[in-house]
């Protein structure tokens, strides 16, 4: 699929890339080369873009459909998620908004490419959203990987999460995210009765090698239906 007047990229390995500005958020989509994988959900931290986690992506959870929106807040001039009033310090109202924003255009993204739910990979900035969509619209997502997410919000009652996968990848010497706020995290989602993942890693904020090799094994298991029997 191409946007009008797109030119034709033929021998391109990203050939069924594109980059639209419809549907509320300007975003890539890869379609599946696999069926069976169940689409991701890419959120990239601040200062990324929409193409930043294709490459992760495709490595995570090879043939799976690939949707990758942009944040559409700028904070000096780099695209973020939601705004923030200081390191660490969320604007919660900003916040719960986007939320169900994205929320709407990934209903709209699901119907248009024909989507199931997806599961949400996100880093930092991208990983606090996909949370926070987790509380607040937990039906949008069949499961997350959240790299490096702080606690978003408490909510006014949990979500019903029962069953749903959620990877939750920790630096242990993280030095934006604080022991304790991941740890509030965990037990948020472990109370609301997630199929709950947590691993506390020898890292910092950024990712490391170990980090790829877990979320791969880990989307290998709740990313792939089982194939059909012949």
């Amino acid at each position: 699929m191409f946007l009008a007047g797109a030119q034709s990229n033929a021998g391109n390995p990203e050939a069924d890339v594109e980059t639209n500005t419809g549907l509320n958020f300007v975003h890539r989509f890869v379609p599946a080369d696999d069926a069976r994988r169940t689409p991701l959900l890419l959120l990239h931290g601040t200062g990324g873009n929409e193409d930043d986690l294709i490459p992760l992506g495709a490595r995570l959870a090879p043939g799976a459909a690939l949707l990758s929106p942009r944040g559409q807040v700028l904070e000096n001039g780099m695209p973020r998620f939601f705004r923030r009033l200081a390191e660490g310090v969320f604007d919660i109202t900003d916040l719960k908004s986007r939320t169900h924003a994205l929320a709407g255009f990934l209903a709209a993204a699901r119907e248009t490419y024909g989507l199931p739910a997806p599961i949400a990979v996100g880093f930092s900035n991208g990983a606090n959203i996909a949370a926070a969509m987790l509380l607040l619209r937990p039906e949008a997502l069949a499961g997350a990987v959240l790299m490096r997410a702080m606690t978003p919000f408490e909510p006014d009652a949990l979500p019903d999460l029962r069953g749903k996968p959620i990877l939750l990848l920790a630096g242990a010497m993280d030095p934006l995210v604080t022991p304790a706020n991941r740890q509030a995290l965990a037990e948020l989602f472990a109370k609301a009765g997630a199929d709950l993942t947590d691993h506390v890693l020898p890292a910092g904020h950024n990712l490391s090698a170990q980090d790829l090799a877990i979320a791969t094994e880990w989307l290998g298991r709740h990313g792939s239906a089982a194939p059909e029997a012949t």
